[in-house]
C-alpha cells in the first residue's frame, strides 16, 4: 500500500476551494435578490452573459478596459432598475411561482438582446492573467484562480460595508428582516429594490467577466447560474456568508471526488456531484447552514 500524497491532495483541495469562490460570486447575486423580495432571481445567469458580452463586444471596438467597465455597468443598473420596475414591481405580493416564472421568461428574454445586440459568436476575453499555475511551497496554484478569489473578495467586502456601514444598506437589513415593519417605519421599499438589483448587476458583470475569461463568451456562459443552485442548497438562500460556505464547499467536494473515488464511476463525475451533495442536503437540513429556518418547532 502506497502512502498516502498529502501535497497532492492539497493541490487538488486549494484548486477546489478556488474554483468555489466562483460559484460563491454567481451565488451572491441570488442572494442579494432573494433577502429582500423573495425572488428566486433565475434571470440572474442571463445578467451575466449579458455583462460580459457587453464588455467584450465594447472592448473589440476599441473602448478602453476602464471605460467600458463604466459603461456596462451603468447599462447593468439600468436593466436592474427597468427589471424591478416592470417585472418585480407589479407582481409585488404573488405567490413564489409567479415570480420564479416571471425570471425564467425574462432569462431568455435578456438572452434574445444580448444576441440581437451583439450576435452569437463566441468572443475571446484577456483580462490580462495568465492561467499557469503558482508554486506555493510545492503546492501549484493557478494565477488565475488567486486573482479570482481576490476580486471576488473584494466584491464581498466591499457589499458588506455597503450594507452595513450606509443608509441605504442599513434599509437594504431592514427590508430583508421584515418588510412591513420596514413600511411601516416610512423606508421606500421600491427604491430598495432598485438599489439591490442594481448591486446584482454589479456582482453580475465581476462574475461574467471572471468566467468570460476563464471558459470564453459564449452564450452558454449563462448556464453557469445552474452551477450556483447547489451552492444556495448548502449555504442558504437568503445569506451571503452561505453562499461563501456553499461555494467553498462544493468547489472543494467536487474537486475531490473527481480525483479520488471519479474512477470508480467512469470518471467525469465533477459534473453532477454538486447535485449529489445538494439533494442530499435538502433531506438533512432544507434551509441550508446560515438560512433561516423554513419551519420553527413549537
Amino acid at each position: 500500500m502506497t502512502d498516502f500524497d498529502w501535497l497532492f491532495f492539497t493541490e487538488v483541495l486549494v484548486g477546489g476551494l478556488l474554483s468555489g469562490v466562483m460559484y460563491s460570486l454567481v451565488a451572491i447575486g441570488f442572494v442579494l435578490i432573494y433577502k429582500t423580495s423573495g425572488v428566486l432571481n433565475f434571470a440572474q445567469g442571463a445578467m451575466l452573459l449579458f455583462a460580459a458580452l457587453t464588455f467584450v463586444s465594447l472592448t473589440e471596438r476599441g473602448i478602453s478596459f476602464p471605460l467600458a467597465f463604466a459603461i456596462t455597468f451603468a447599462i447593468m443598473v439600468v436593466i436592474g432598475i427597468a427589471v424591478e420596475r416592470t417585472v418585480l414591481r407589479p407582481l409585488t405580493n404573488k405567490p413564489p411561482i409567479t415570480l420564479f416564472m416571471a425570471t425564467l421568461g425574462l432569462s431568455y428574454v435578456i438572452e434574445g438582446a444580448a444576441q440581437l445586440i451583439w450576435g452569437t459568436q463566441v468572443h475571446g476575453l484577456d483580462l490580462g492573467i495568465e492561467d499557469v499555475p503558482f508554486d506555493v511551497g510545492g503546492v501549484y496554484i493557478s494565477q488565475f484562480d488567486i486573482f479570482a478569489a481576490v476580486v471576488a473578495a473584494s466584491i464581498v467586502l466591499l457589499l458588506s460595508v455597503f450594507f452595513r456601514y450606509t443608509r441605504i444598506g442599513l434599509g437594504f437589513r431592514a427590508v430583508a428582516d421584515d418588510q412591513f415593519a420596514a413600511l411601516a417605519v416610512g423606508l421606500r421599499l421600491p427604491w430598495i429594490w432598485a438599489t439591490v438589483w442594481a448591486a446584482a448587476g454589479l456582482v453580475a458583470l465581476v462574475a461574467g467577466l471572471l468566467w468570460g475569461a476563464r471558459v470564453g463568451v459564449q452564450f452558454s456562459l449563462s448556464l453557469i447560474v445552474l452551477k450556483a443552485l447547489p451552492v444556495l442548497v448548502l449555504g442558504g438562500f437568503d445569506s451571503v456568508l452561505g453562499a461563501i460556505a456553499g461555494g467553498l464547499l462544493i468547489g472543494a467536494a467536487e474537486k475531490l471526488a473527481e480525483v479520488y473515488i471519479g474512477e470508480y464511476f467512469g470518471g467525469g463525475i465533477e459534473g453532477w456531484f454538486a447535485y449529489v451533495i445538494a439533494l442530499a442536503f435538502l433531506l438533512v437540513r432544507p434551509s441550508g447552514l446560515f438560512g433561516q429556518k423554513l419551519v420553527e418547532r413549537v
